[in-house]
């Protein structure tokens, strides 16, 4: 009973123990639970003593009633401060109330540290205990102490013990009364005379030593008297009461009235009297024994233990003054007294008290006894039939305890002979009846046998009719029979058991009418059948009855009925059913109250506790499933926990417990995915399978929870040890056991499993054996025969899928048909059946082909669905399911109702199931296959990009540790695949790697699911090396799918996905390393892999795409000619079995393709049915028709189309011009999908740079030059033209009608969106926060191109935003120029160079520009680089331009690729009087057609100019200042015309910062510039002119709205100079301006010095203000003019005077 207790002594100062200004810990609290359990006598109170430091602190002592599971004290008492201090606390029961003569008996004790109970006080955890040392039971089931931490206050006493002891000075009286106390508690355990010997020795000595004026003498006295009681109890030779009676008169005497322990003493006085009565007979002794009683009665209170034991004692003591012969006492039984056997009233006594203790040793005795007296009452006794029945009962129970069916079937016999000496008439026959029906029933529900069944049906009926109408006891036996019958009908389903049943339950209530005390009853009884019937045929009327029959019993079960509680169960039960079938969360809500309620009128104590806790967690655990809210699964969990610390070990109900905790907390992991639940479930499991009665239960859910960690985490011996105990429990359930058919199929559960992990056909046979006997042990007529058929359908149409046996799924069909049969319109599971049947017949479908199976499939779904109306539980299964199946069809027959319709279906499910369902990820996934499905037919990227969003919402919904988080990082990682495969966005392909990389470390090795992540991740890795080119991610990828096809050994269904996807990595290793061995390998996976995927399979096209093209590179690498017409063959095949709109289409042509280009070259025959003989027109048409696949992606088609360009320019084909047009088009839709200017910059980075210009060199070959202008028009600044049209004015159209003015108004207002600056993200920007937004920008694309189209339906607007055709300037591409005339045709003029010859006048540029720069040198090299410009290029179209411009006019230049690095304007002789471009023509550039058109429509002059002229002389990080800034600015401003002409504002210094900057632009419409640049050539967009604070960067310009604004003059270096790696883009400051709406932009080339800025600026706007008006259509002439005065000074180089350009109007 644990250590020794301290003992009182002298209190010390409260004061001490005080802790001034320092921290304090205090226990404020102190609960403890069933202080009373298990107590073998009655304390007169309990408290707690908290020893500390060597000082110890006690609790007061507190009396406890009957009813009481919790006392409190609460009662601060102060610990140390340090969390390491040790703390032991113990639990007392005392054996009195005044001066404590000990502490008493010790009922718990343990040591914690102070950091320990503050832990628990914080976290309300209880401290439980566990029954002590050989008991079932024992009192303080748990303690829980509530601590505070607080700052002492010296003045504060309120912290201050109660109670103080210490342990100094103990004295001889206390240590003699603890000892006499611990022997006689050892003594009530053990049974052992010594003991009790032993404590009658302590307690003399105690009153030995204790004086007669002590006042503790009166409890030395009365500890002495209960001892010598006791042993005058057991020792019958002592039988000498006197004593003890003498020595509790002498206690009682000092216990006056008013003492708090008189009433104990009086109790004990009284009880010992009466056991002197029971030996003597005085009759004075029982008088006085009941008047001592009835004074304890009097004083005590009447829920008090003291109380209810007066009772009970006077209630005896009047049955002995009744003439009992029965010497017994109180308690404490005897041998026999004779040899002669016992009365039948003692036989029935001692058999009543055995029932009572659960002894098995008294149990086996009273059963011999009652055989010992069966002999002496032979046949014709008139005791004999009782003994009989009693005996029989004995026996009943024994069986009960220890299972032996000997025991049963004697009782059997034995009540069957009782029941033969009651025969029809006699008075007993009906209890006989009775009990001989009740032993059947216990052996029916056994074994099993139908026969004992019906033999208690008859023994019922029998009784029934002994019971007519008007006998009090009919409605008992109406019932009785009721409830046999609903129990047949539960076992075989005969419909006329459960009717009859219910018929007798209703004539049942009819005998208890409104008033009867027992309607009640009958209403629950009739209830429950109906709800059985219910469950049977799903009728609601059924249910509604008996919900509305349990209601009325409720209310006649007010608040304070003892029976409540049971109402508000059985109405919850039924509420509960109503919700799983109806799905009404009020039900279900309603449920929980009721069950709240019940618990809360069930006391600790309460034998219905349990109960309730367990339907209460159920139904939490259920609206977690329906509500996610992990607080319900959580109270679940702590109901359970609660239920489990109240059976201690040992209790029989404790292996139950485990069970439940263990089911709730398997319930807990799947949601949340902490292994510690699962191991913790397991763990507990274990002890209740040791525990469980039924073992073969128990072991059953035990396999179950293996196998749910053999799916967590895929461990062989977790399923192997799940087949075992699964095999252990149908061993325990022998042909005949009634629950045998439910172990066949757990079993062939778990084999089934284990096959498909692991492949071995001896699993799945015996799991189809299994269910075939089980399915037999169910015949017609079994109410689980469907599940039975259902269960055997499932195994055969698993070894169909391994072995495609077509017997095993037309027998899967035929079983499933029966099935369903069962379960008619009405059946509560036909919906289950409806949709097991049409799982099989798809898998027939997509087997043989047969469309009548899949139209009965979704015919059968969607009546099933039917069966769910909108509320119902299973909606969204039967949803999810029907939607599975139309896209099914669709990808069969490529309806698009069926797709579109899924969709909406799995939209409805995913609805249903709302942010906190348990299911929502499922449905989110599911929904987000169906879109990627659409997404692979159609191309429509907005539903790839949903797909994406709804994969990671899923994702999030599983965090790390849920089961299925490796499923969602796969889905989530495949989608974005595709997305690279279509956008080719490196950050999706390294995010499906990371995904990928997660998931497989979530599958380590034999986790089932490992091949699928393996082959996962190698395709991503594949994909990147075919990106990237590194080879570790190659080799990593082969050594994956290796790995991956090792898990798939032949027979597994995925085998042919593994070795596609290795044959894949090996070819592409072949490509870039030429090992003939993994070329040969690659192929011989691939045929493999094709003779697995039969013509019927939905990957055949692609194992005969993949085998064809590993064909054609043999081919192509050794010259076989089979291996191509092998190729060309199963390309042709692939193509036949792909339907119009599928994407893969694009793969196949483009193959078949390369194919046709290898017999062209090779110059073999490629005759073929239905082609074109000539191999280079077949190759032109399948890559022309991959081109236009719609659903291919635009990323893809754009790909093939740059195919086409390459091979039929190549080639020369007459396509080449097709292609190049088509390339174009492709371009600029792909680029409109790309949010941001530098986005698109980058991605033009992947694509030819001269892909316009040779589009237009190849039109110009055509002799198409109109077509050449369109071509470089549409490939030419891509990235400026996706930007300005969303600025197009459309004011002509507003007078075309009111459909117009709304396209107007939609144009302008999805423009203005798409000009929105693209949202920026920082670093650390959730990706579906990215990726919601390019999603929105793509939609809006798509919205404002259908606006476009309506447009152009418009007469007039046909040409709406499409390439202009005339103008009169000039272009150079290639070597040819074309000049394009105002309303005349184009013409093309040849130059007399080659690209060669540009680009190394390019390089002469570059390299003449710094050589003799100085004043003094003449730059002959930049002279020699000029003239070779006149000679070559500018010549020839100055010539051609005589005839047709008169000398002075404007010529536009519109150069291209090289041409966009040389200075065409400023080309010459540059000798006396030699020739040159601006003696002919005044010079401007134009970055295209539209910006050159744009700004001559949308430009006109305005009666005064806006004028801002902005400097920064150090810009932020400068070193030093520029000190020509402001002597520009203020030059400027002199040359300008004065106010009201032009409104001139100047921002310098501090004040020209980027904001102020962006402000002026918006609020003036002329600029000049005069600050340093930064031109970015990697990255264009960041170039930036240099404010003081941050850059004003072309990007910040390009965003801006400037279509008023007239010019800009830029006196910094290189603002008009572009990229190499994007010419045609024209990026740049000048060109940005220009683009943003500025009509009239001066820019610079290269680096200009700060003299040649202010003299060029001077004469510049000398000669544009010089009639005193501002016009910006006179910039180019200024500037030509003032670049003509710069010429005749010889101090400027040649470099400084044609720097300056023009561009625009």
């Amino acid at each position: 009973m644990g250590e020794e207790p301290n003992h009182p002594e002298q209190p010390q100062d409260p004061g001490e123990m005080c802790i001034t200004g320092v921290q304090q810990v205090v226990i404020t609290s102190i609960h403890a639970t069933d202080l009373t359990l298990g107590l073998r006598w009655i304390p007169a109170g309990f408290h707690v003593v908290i020893k500390t430091d060597g000082t110890e602190c006690q609790t007061s002592n507190k009396l406890v009633d009957v009813d009481q599971a919790i006392v409190r004290w609460n009662e601060p008492i102060l610990l140390p401060c340090e969390p390491s201090s040790k703390v032991r606390v113990s639990v007392y029961a005392s054996f009195e109330l005044g001066p404590m003569l000990c502490h008493g008996e010790l009922l718990r004790t343990f040591e914690i540290s102070v950091g320990e109970l503050l832990d628990h006080s914080q976290n309300s955890h209880a401290i439980p205990f566990q029954p002590k040392q050989e008991d079932v039971v024992s009192p303080c089931t748990s303690l829980f102490m509530t601590l505070e931490q607080r700052l002492s206050d010296e003045n504060d006493t309120a912290f201050r013990p109660l109670t103080i002891l210490t342990s100094r000075d103990m004295d001889a009286l206390v240590l003699k009364t603890d000892a006499g106390h611990s022997s006689l508690a050892r003594y009530r355990r053990t049974q052992n005379n010594a003991d009790l010997d032993q404590s009658i020795d302590h307690f003399e000595h105690a009153l030995d030593i204790c004086p007669m004026d002590h006042p503790c003498r009166p409890a030395a006295l009365f500890n002495l008297a209960t001892a010598k009681f006791v042993s005058c109890q057991v020792n019958k030779t002592r039988p000498d009461l006197d004593i003890p009676i003498n020595l509790f008169q002498d206690a009682l005497h000092l216990r006056p009235t008013g003492h708090l322990d008189r009433p104990i003493t009086q109790f004990h006085l009284a009880i010992a009297l009466l056991s002197r009565f029971t030996k003597r007979g005085f009759q004075t002794d029982a008088d006085a024994a009941k008047k001592l009683l009835s004074d304890v009665l009097d004083v005590c209170h009447a829920d008090s233990h003291i109380h209810r034991a007066a009772l009970l004692a006077i209630e005896t003591c009047a049955l002995h003054s009744a003439g009992s012969t029965d010497a017994k006492d109180l308690g404490q039984k005897g041998p026999a007294a004779s040899m002669l056997p016992l009365s039948p009233d003692q036989l029935a006594d001692r058999a009543e008290q055995c029932v009572k203790r659960n002894e098995p040793g008294a149990l086996d005795e009273v059963i011999s006894l009652h055989y010992d007296a069966l002999g002496y009452y032979n046949i014709g006794h008139d005791c004999r039939g009782q003994l009989l029945g009693n005996l029989a009962v004995m026996l009943q129970t024994r069986f009960e305890r220890r299972g032996n069916d000997i025991d049963m079937d004697q009782a059997i016999t034995l009540q069957t002979e009782v029941l033969a000496l009651c025969p029809i008439g006699h008075t007993d026959r009906s209890g006989a009846l009775n009990s001989l029906a009740n032993q059947f029933s216990i052996r029916f529900l056994q074994r099993g046998k139908d026969e004992d069944l019906d033999q208690v049906i008859i023994l019922h009926r029998e009784m029934l009719a002994l019971h007519p109408v008007g006998d009090p006891d009919r409605s008992s036996s109406l019932n009785n029979l009721a409830n046999q019958l609903s129990t047949r009908f539960e076992h075989r389903g005969k419909d006329e058991d459960v009717d009859e049943a219910i018929t007798l339950d209703r004539e049942a209530l009819d005998l208890h009418p409104v008033g009867d005390p027992d309607r009640s009853s009958s209403l629950n009884n009739l209830a429950n059948q109906l709800s059985t019937r219910f469950k049977h045929r799903g009728k609601d009327e059924d249910l509604d009855e008996a919900v509305a029959l349990d209601k009325e019993a409720l209310t006649l079960r007010p608040i304070g009925l003892p029976y409540r509680s049971e109402s508000l169960n059985h109405l919850a039960e039924q509420l509960f059913s109503r919700f799983d079938y109806q799905g009404s969360y009020e039900d279900l809500h309603q449920a929980i109250a009721l069950h709240r309620e019940a618990l809360a009128l069930q006391p600790l104590d309460h034998p219905d506790r349990s109960s309730s806790s367990n339907h209460l967690a159920l139904q939490l655990s259920t609206r977690f499933y329906h509500r996610g809210n992990v607080k319900d699964l959580d109270e679940a969990i702590a109901r359970q926990r609660e239920e489990l610390a109240s059976y201690p070990v040992g209790h029989p109900d404790r292996s139950g417990s485990l069970i439940n905790l263990t089911n709730q907390l398997y319930n807990r992991f799947d949601h949340c995915g902490d292994n510690e639940d699962l191991d913790e479930a397991i763990t507990l499991h274990k002890e209740g399978l040791a525990l469980h009665p039924d073992r073969s239960s128990s072991l059953n859910n035990f396999a179950n929870q293996f196998s749910t960690r053999f799916e967590q985490r895929g461990n062989d011996k977790d399923l192997d040890q799940a087949i075992a105990l699964h095999m252990e429990a149908l061993d325990l359930r022998p042909v005949g056991h009634p629950d045998r058919s439910e172990s066949l199929n757990n079993l062939a559960d778990q084999l089934s499993t284990r096959f498909d992990h692991r492949g071995n056909d001896e699993d799945l046979d015996q799991a189809v054996t299994l269910d075939r006997e089980a399915l037999a042990l169910r015949p017609v007529g079994h109410t689980d025969r469907s599940k039975s058929l259902n269960s055997l359908a499932n195994r055969l149409s698993s070894r169909f899928e391994h072995r495609g046996n077509d017997e095993d799924l037309d027998q899967a069909v035929a079983l499933d048909r029966e099935a369903l049969a069962l379960r008619p319109v009405g059946h509560t599971d036909r919906s289950e059946s409806l949709n097991s049947l049409a799982n099989r017949l798809s898998s027939r479908f997509e087997h043989r082909g047969n469309d009548e199976d899949l139209d009965e499939a979704i015919a059968l779904d969607r009546e099933a669905l039917a069966l769910r109306p909108v509320g119902h539980t299973d909606r969204a299964k039967s949803l999810n399911s029907l939607a599975n199946r139309l896209s099914s069809r669709f990808q069969h027959r490529g309806n698009d109702k069926d797709l579109d319709e899924a969709i909406a279906l799995d939209r409805e499910a995913l609805d249903l199931r709302p942010v906190g369902h348990t299911d929502r990820s499922k449905s989110m996934n599911s929904l987000a296959n169906q879109l990627s499905t659409r997404f692979d037919r159609r191309g429509n990227d907005e539903d790839l990009d949903e797909a994406i969003a709804l994969d990671r919402e899923a994702l999030a919904l599983r965090p790390v540790g849920h089961t299925d988080r490796s499923k969602s990082l796969n889905s989530l990682a495949n989608q974005l695949s595709t997305r690279f495969d279509r956008r080719g966005n490196d950050e999706d392909l390294d995010e499906a790697i990371a995904l990928d990389r997660e998931a497989l470390a979530l599958r380590p090795v034999g986790h089932t699911d490992r091949s699928k992540s393996l082959n996962s991740l190698a395709n991503q890795l594949s994909t990147r090396f075919d990106r990237r080119g590194n080879d570790e991610d190659l080799d990593e990828a082969i050594a994956l799918d290796r790995e991956a096809l090792a898990l798939r050994p032949v027979g597994h269904t995925d085998r042919s996905k593994s070795m596609n996807s290795l044959a894949n990595q090996l070819s592409t290793r072949f490509d870039c390393r030429g090992n003939d061995e993994d070329l040969d390998e690659a192929i011989a996976l691939d045929r493999e892999a094709l003779a697995l995927r039969p013509v019927s399979h939905t990957d055949r096209s692609m194992s005969l795409n993949n085998l064809a093209v590993r064909l054609s590179t043999r081919f192509d690498h050794r010259g076989n000619g089979e291996d191509l017409n092998e190729s060309r063959d199963d390309l042709r095949s692939a193509l036949a079995l792909l339907t119009h709109h599928d994407p893969r289409r694009l793969l196949v042509h483009s193959s078949l393709a390369n194919v046709h280009l290898s017999f062209h070259r090779s110059g073999l025959d490629d005759t073929g049915t239905g082609e074109d003989t000539d191999s280079l027109n077949a190759a032109m048409h399948h890559i022309k028709t991959a081109t236009n696949v719609v659903s291919g992606g635009l990323l893809s088609r754009l790909r093939a189309s740059l195919r086409w360009v390459r091979h039929a320019s190549e080639h020369f084909h007459g396509t080449q011009l097709e292609a190049f047009t088509t390339s174009m088009q492709l371009l600029d839709a792909y680029m409109s999908m790309t949010a941001s200017a530098s986005s698109r910059h980058n991605a033009m980075k992947d694509f030819p740079s001269t892909l316009s210009v040779d589009g237009a060199s190849c039109a110009l070959r055509s002799g198409d030059v109109r077509r050449a202008v369109e071509l470089l028009e549409q490939g030419r600044t891509i990235i400026w033209t996706q930007m300005t049209r969303l600025r197009t004015p459309l004011d002509s159209l507003q007078d075309r009608g009111d459909h117009a003015v709304a396209l107007t108004k939609k144009f302008g207002d999805l423009s203005s969106l798409l000009d929105k600056p693209a949202a920026s993200h920082p670093e650390g920007t959730p990706r579906v926060n990215v990726e919601a937004e390019a999603t929105r920008y793509r939609r809006l694309v798509q919205d404002w191109n259908g606006a476009v189209e309506e447009i152009r339906k418009i007469e007039g607007f046909s040409r709406f935003l499409l390439p202009p055709y005339s103008l009169i300037f000039k272009i150079e591409l290639s070597c040819d120029a074309i000049i394009i005339l105002y309303e005349q045709p184009p013409t093309s003029i040849q130059l007399p160079t080659t690209l060669q010859k540009l680009a190394e006048l390019v390089l002469a540029f570059k390299e003449a520009l710094p050589k003799d720069a100085g004043p003094e040198g003449n730059q002959r090299a930049l002279m020699e680089a000029l003239r070779k410009l006149w000679d070559i290029v500018v010549r020839p179209v100055v010539e051609n331009l005589g005839g047709i411009a008169r000398r002075g006019s404007r010529i536009w230049w519109y150069p291209t690729s090289l041409f966009n690095f040389l200075p065409l304007h400023a080309a010459g002789e540059y000798k006396k009087n030699g020739e040159s471009v601006s003696r002919h023509y005044i010079s401007s550039y134009t970055p295209s057609l539209t910006a050159l058109i744009r700004a001559r429509a949308g430009h006109d002059r305005f009666p005064s100019a806006p004028f801002v002229a902005i400097g920064q002389n150090r810009p932020a990080g400068a070193l030093f200042t520029l000190d020509s800034v402001e002597p520009e600015l203020e030059l400027v401003r002199r040359l300008l015309p004065p106010p009201p002409t032009v409104s001139f504002s100047k921002i310098t210094s501090v004040d020209a910062t980027k904001s102020r900057a962006l402000h002026a632009l918006r609020d003036n419409t002329w600029f000049h510039f005069a600050c340093s640049c930064r031109r970015s050539i990697d990255e264009p967009f960041n170039s930036a002119l240099l404010m003081r604070d941050q850059p004003l960067s072309l990007l910040d310009i390009a965003q801006m709205d400037l279509s008023l604004h007239q010019f800009a003059f830029l006196s910094s270096s290189e603002t008009a100079v572009g990229t190499t790696s994007t010419p045609d883009e024209v990026i740049h400051l000048a060109a940005g301006l220009h683009f943003a709406g500025v009509g009239s932009v001066v820019g610079t080339l290269w680096r200009v010095d700060d003299s040649t800025v202010h003299r060029l600026v001077k004469a510049f706007y000398t000669n544009l203000c010089r009639d005193g008006t501002m016009n910006s259509k006179r910039a180019a002439r200024a500037l030509h003019a003032a670049v003509q005065s710069l010429a005749a000074d010889r101090d400027i180089p040649l470099h400084q005077r044609i720097v300056f350009v023009h561009i625009g109007i």
